[in-house]
């Protein structure tokens, strides 16, 4: 059974905000731009499942995107 809380007052949340700076945006693109290309060498079987999955673990270091902390 699922339980469900009711928000009384929502705009009583405080959400954290951050302001985006260039050097992010940048950051962001150049990490989807790279998850793209290696995305291709494994489509073309130029690297194993395995390679992809350790490329794109220390691309996520190296960009640090928005959502890497949510990503596996």
């Amino acid at each position: 059974m699922m339980k469900v809380t009711k928000l009384d007052d929502v705009e009583a949340i405080q959400y954290k905000s951050e302001k985006v700076t260039e050097d992010a945006l940048q950051n962001e693109h150049d990490y989807l731009l790279a998850e793209k290309l290696t995305m291709k060498l494994l489509e073309k079987s130029l690297i194993t499942q395995s390679e992809f999955d350790k490329i794109m673990a220390k691309n996520r270091i190296k960009f640090s995107p928005f959502l890497a902390e949510i990503m596996a």
